[in-house]
């Protein structure tokens, strides 16, 4: 048993509460009932009457209850880079954003390629983190996109996706080998779509503004370009894709056409690309540098109007910690990456309050979409579902400090930003694993 959690699963009622699914598209007003670490029973039925003295009683005062977030992408650092993160920190972050489920990328020292790494961050994770964690293997060996890792070993030793990180496999002939040999174990391929020869020594996204600030851009056909290769590929092999973070208009043409054509494809984006564009770098702010970069807000909307249709069908938090030195540098030279475990639903809320999104669709390419992408457990209120559950006010105001996160980094976004919405209490297969003091 996880040390961090309780040493049984709580018995308790979580009453007078907006009960939201995703997954089934409801909302009511109820109770839900949890018992040995399942959902035993959900509804307008259950009071605190209708149960027994063994239960406690939690009034959540009409906040809304709902399925644990999956993150699909988030860099933990563990093994390796520990100064950054390590999987109790982030699982920490996790909780206290709603996330119930990590799925942690194979960018580590060693890289996840290995059997061996696979089952230590599995190990690790049970002994150190307080939500659950999955890891997904790389795709080429070291991560350097000539050699095809054990695919079948590395699923056997409970890998859940295979990809290579931030990083794109240029060698279109890999890439097809990949497919091939991934449809085989009915494994699924992620891959982050960008053109390192066409997107040079760029640093944030081509245009008009990248021009002012004086700053070499990335064109959006770096990614365009390299998921139509990839499109094409996955038609030729009949693999399982999902395009890893999609940031422009011209990826979601190329997305639509795949979907239209009956591909068994997939794509997700970040919450920073749905809630920021280009304009927040102004003043060159290297915690909004991230890779691909942050789009022009006609991006940015074609990305939330994606998401309310179901073209693209996931948001990931792509939590990337980076500490000081690799952040406190001049932009062009600044490391890529932003944390985002703890504040992904307060920041998805803003597209809730302005009118972009409905909580139900949110909360679907939050929970119940990666859950179901990546065949795992979770984005449910169903009865007799794993007890992965959280509570949160989304009306809630906050400033966020983000030296307050519980990440070890603190290279957030939103430091300084104006949310709603915050997360009361998370639960982990029926365990309390955080409540808001």
């Amino acid at each position: 048993m996880n040390n961090a959690r309780p040493l049984a699963p709580v018995n308790a009622l979580l009453a007078n509460a907006l009960l939201t699914d995703p997954a089934a598209g409801t909302q009511q007003r109820g109770g839900l009932l949890i018992r040995d670490g399942v959902i035993a029973d959900i509804g307008a039925h259950l009071t605190a009457g209708a149960v027994g003295s063994d239960t406690a009683i939690i009034d959540c005062d009409g906040q809304v209850v709902a399925p644990g977030l999956v993150d699909m992408r988030a860099v933990t650092g563990e093994p390796g880079a520990e100064h950054r993160e390590t999987l109790a920190t982030a699982s920490q972050a996790a909780a206290a954003g709603g996330v119930t489920t990590i799925v942690c990328t194979p960018e580590t020292h060693p890289p996840i390629d290995d059997p061996a790494v696979v089952d230590f961050v599995l190990r690790r994770a049970r002994d150190t983190a307080i939500v659950h964690v999955h890891a997904m293997a790389a795709l080429t060996k070291g991560l350097a996109g000539q050699e095809m890792t054990e695919i079948g070993l590395l699923g056997e030793a409970g890998a859940v996706a295979f990809t290579d990180g931030a990083r794109s496999v240029m060698n279109a002939r890999v890439m097809r080998r990949t497919l091939t040999y991934a449809r085989d174990f009915d494994a699924l391929i992620i891959h982050h779509t960008q053109d390192r020869d066409l997107a040079g020594d760029g640093v944030m996204n081509e245009g008009e503004f990248a021009s002012r600030l004086g700053l070499p851009g990335i064109p959006a056909e770096a990614e365009a370009i390299l998921l139509e290769r990839d499109m094409r590929l996955v038609a030729l092999t009949g693999g399982r894709y999902h395009a890893a973070t999609v940031t422009c208009r011209a990826s979601l043409e190329v997305l639509r056409q795949a979907k239209q054509d009956g591909l068994d494809v997939t794509a997700s984006t970040s919450i920073n690309h749905v809630t920021l564009n280009e304009n927040d770098i102004d003043g060159f702010r290297t915690f909004c540098k991230v890779s691909p970069p942050l789009r022009h807000e006609d991006d940015r909307m074609a990305l939330v109007q994606a998401v309310k249709d179901g073209l693209v069908d996931a948001i990931v938090s792509d939590h990337n910690p980076q500490d000081v030195e690799t952040k406190r540098q001049p932009f062009a030279e600044a490391a890529d990456g932003a944390i985002g475990l703890e504040t992904m639903l307060s920041a998805g809320l803003r597209l809730v309050h302005d009118g972009s999104l409905d909580l139900i669709g949110l909360l679907r390419a939050l929970s119940t979409r990666p859950a179901q992408i990546l065949r795992l457990p979770g984005g449910t209120l169903a009865k007799g579902a794993s007890a992965d559950v959280i509570v949160f006010d989304p009306d809630v105001p906050f400033v966020l400090d983000a030296a307050k996160l519980r990440s070890r980094c603190k290279n957030s976004p939103f430091d300084g930003a104006r949310l709603s919405g915050l997360v009361s209490r998370t639960f982990v297969a029926g365990h309390q694993v955080f409540e808001r003091g």
